[in-house]
């Protein structure tokens, strides 16, 4: 596993647990770093900024183009991975495309429903082609 599928991973587990538990993303991160010997790389820590940096923006267009689905709806996992697929698809120009959607998807298959990748793989496809609009 690549250190930035392993960077992904634990965005993942701290963005997840920081909804769960009601905190900030930040104020989980330094709970498990004061519970845990786990290492947060660097490129965790720009997930999670990301993430929080670009919030509203992202939950709008997921919520624009999740058709059938509102945020509060979907499995939380989903929701999380969502928000990472589409903060590298949209604000990292060092991750390609494709790898962003794909990461994502990867992700999803080991960590939550058997309909989720699918479901992932097709809003995160939709917000690639619409990516110049949504950017413009």
């Amino acid at each position: 596993m690549s250190a930035r599928t392993k960077a992904r991973r634990r965005a993942l587990d701290v963005l997840f647990e920081a909804e769960q538990r009601s905190v900030s993303p930040l104020e989980a991160m330094r709970l498990r770093r004061e519970t845990t010997d786990i290492t947060v790389n660097d490129y965790t820590l720009t997930l999670i900024e990301g993430v929080m940096a670009q919030g509203e923006r992202i939950d709008e267009i997921l919520s624009t183009y999740a058709k059938g689905w509102t945020l509060e709806r979907m499995p939380a996992v989903d929701r999380t991975l969502l928000r990472l697929g589409t903060w590298e698809l949209l604000y990292n120009d060092d991750v390609p495309d494709a790898v962003a959607v794909a990461e994502a998807v990867a992700t999803a298959k080991v960590f939550s429903t058997d309909d989720s990748p699918e479901f992932i793989n097709g809003l995160l496809g939709r917000i690639q082609q619409l990516k110049p609009t949504l950017l413009a």
